[in-house]
């Protein structure tokens, strides 16, 4: 959940733990619970990356890019997209006719977003935000990926403040769910 160094390693790494986990899901068989087991991971993983982005990632790049709102605005429509893919597949099992065609949607989805944040967006915040910054941005997207939501609110708010106030809440609940159904272990 955290990995350390500044905001760009920080998502970086999680960029490459969900491409992993996007491979050994293709590798399973289809129809597999641990289809449905690694879905629910990437979901977790998924879901508390997007929060951590929006509570501190695109509030930064608001204020330290030119451009910085068109920037946010498009990386949180993407977040949109994809938690709107991701409740979708909550409720599908994997031997469900669409369960397989949601989750091509998805990763491709989740590349292309993840694709224009590392071309584009890390690259501008590297060389528009100082050192000490992105520094700040990685353990405050750390501790928010400790209290953020495992499970996929589309119509939760997705900007600051009202996301800094809810998100803990909706973690909270969502963690217990996840420990009384074993979901995430």
């Amino acid at each position: 959940m955290g990995h350390g160094g500044d905001v760009i390693a920080e998502l970086t790494t999680d960029h490459k733990e969900v491409h992993d986990l996007f491979v050994q899901f293709e590798s399973t068989p289809p129809g597999s619970a641990h289809r449905k087991r690694l879905v629910d991971e990437i979901t977790i993983e998924l879901v508390r990356h997007s929060v951590a982005e929006e509570q501190h990632l695109y509030p930064a790049v608001r204020e330290h890019l030119e451009g910085g709102d068109a920037l946010a605005d498009r990386e949180i429509a993407d977040h949109s997209r994809i938690e709107q893919l991701l409740k979708d597949l909550e409720g599908r099992e994997p031997d469900d006719l669409d369960f397989d065609r949601l989750m091509v949607k998805l990763r491709t989805e989740v590349t292309a977003h993840v694709d224009d944040e590392e071309r584009n967006l890390f690259i501008q915040l590297r060389n528009g935000v100082h050192p000490f910054v992105l520094e700040s941005l990685g353990n405050k997207v750390r501790e928010a990926k400790k209290t953020a939501p495992t499970r996929p609110h589309p119509s939760a708010p997705s900007a600051p403040p009202a996301n800094k106030l809810l998100a803990p809440g909706l973690g909270l609940v969502d963690r217990a769910r996840d420990y009384l159904t074993g979901r995430g272990r």
